[in-house]
């Protein structure tokens, strides 16, 4: 079996988000990944791995 992403990197929920885009039925499935993952690890954790990936994101685009 293939090592997955770290968690909280925003690998998997882009994976699965393109997964559930690729199936055609669903008009957001940013939204749907979303809601599997609060399902998956609860909104607590959904919440502290968004803070961190736009943390990531603001520092990467900042140039630093």
């Amino acid at each position: 079996m293939a090592k997955l992403p770290k968690l909280g990197s925003g690998q998997r929920f882009k994976k699965l988000a393109n997964k559930i885009a690729r199936n055609g039925n669903v008009d957001n499935p940013d939204a749907v990944a979303a809601s599997i993952g609060m399902h998956k690890y609860g909104k607590k954790k959904m919440e502290s791995m968004a803070q961190k990936g736009k943390a990531r994101h603001a520092k990467d685009k900042s140039g630093y």
